[in-house]
């Protein structure tokens, strides 16, 4: 093997331990995320475009795709603390649990928070307690959004040279494009595969919330709260599931026991049905079985906790991809 192929990939495994050692991965994917992005939409352009107006063109798509994906953070940075939001569903779960206290006697009942602004701020401790793993997945301040921000610029620019000729660049320059290269496609197959996921979680808990229990006379509240959470967490592997399982569990509770228990029962039916349908589509996606999938997310989480979680599906992708390129698989 070339000494410069050598280096890529040297070069590449360091660059791995560094974006999880100093939380830089929410930055990383929001710019392979414009990068992928920006390249779909590039390839719908006319082929008979060259030169500078593909570059316009493409530096135009780029914008676009920033920009769109600043709104939807923004957007959801308002969801989460618009009244109607996040503040909506603290305050049922709240409520539930203020039910739960008179309920149940009186050594459980002293575990439980007794008003809202008790589990406001037994969130905002757990939220201090864990600040450092919460950030590396990118739900932290200012600091993590101008990461992301320089995320997207640098996958915007670096979609720029997608459609370059490598053939007369430098060996490690190529090698290191080439490295590159099978992160992104990496990128892009596990990413949406798991919107995939997200989409048929969020359907099936649609279905279970709106259909199931509208037929046995039950209205759920806030489930314009709920679906949307559902939807958004579940892009987040295993750690998803468990926020919005655990949101729609509380909230069945407000309305009775036997719901809860009904939505506790039908969402891990679910969950059981995901785990086949997570190993045909990522495990499809990647050729990996989802043994090996949940290895790998386990090595990774031991590592470098809730960001190595996150990372691990991509990581695994990409190592699979360089080593079927050198045959070796």
């Amino acid at each position: 093997m070339p000494g410069p192929v050598i280096a890529s990939y040297i070069l590449s495994g360091v660059s791995f331990f560094l974006v999880l050692r100093f939380h830089l991965l929410p930055a990383v994917f929001a710019g392979l995320a414009v990068h992928v992005l920006t390249v779909k939409l590039a390839r719908r352009l006319p082929r008979n475009w060259s030169g500078w107006a593909h570059e316009i063109a493409l530096a135009a798509l780029a914008v676009l795709v920033i920009l769109g994906l600043i709104g939807s953070l923004l957007g959801l940075w308002s969801f989460l603390n618009g009244n109607g939001g996040m503040g909506a569903l603290l305050d049922a779960a709240a409520e539930t649990l203020e039910r739960l206290r008179r309920a149940v006697p009186p050594t459980i009942a002293g575990y439980l928070p007794a008003t809202v602004d008790e589990l406001h701020a037994q969130i905002a401790g757990m939220m201090r307690e864990h600040g450092q793993k919460i950030s590396s997945v990118g739900i932290a301040g200012a600091k993590t959004f101008v990461h992301i921000l320089f995320g997207m610029v640098i996958g915007g620019l670096t979609a720029l040279h997608q459609f370059s000729d490598s053939s007369t660049w430098p060996p490690l320059t190529a090698a290191l494009y080439a490295r590159s290269q099978a992160l992104s496609h990496a990128f892009d197959k596990v990413v949406f595969a798991q919107v995939k996921i997200s989409v048929l979680n969020t359907l099936l808990t649609a279905l279970y919330l709106i259909v199931v229990l509208l037929l046995c006379g039950i209205s759920m509240p806030l489930l314009t709260v709920i679906l949307p959470l559902t939807f958004v967490a579940g892009l987040l592997p295993v750690v998803g599931n468990l926020i919005s399982n655990t949101a729609i569990v509380l909230i069945s509770l407000g309305i009775s026991p036997g719901v809860a228990l009904a939505s506790l029962l039908f969402l891990v039916a679910i969950h059981k049905l995901e785990y086949f349908t997570n190993a045909r589509i990522v495990g499809g996606e990647v050729h990996a079985r989802a043994w090996e999938l949940l290895c790998a997310m386990l090595a990774l989480e031991a590592f470098f906790g809730v960001a190595g979680l996150v990372a691990a599906p991509v990581a695994y992708a990409w190592l699979k991809a360089e080593m079927k390129i050198k045959n070796l698989i």
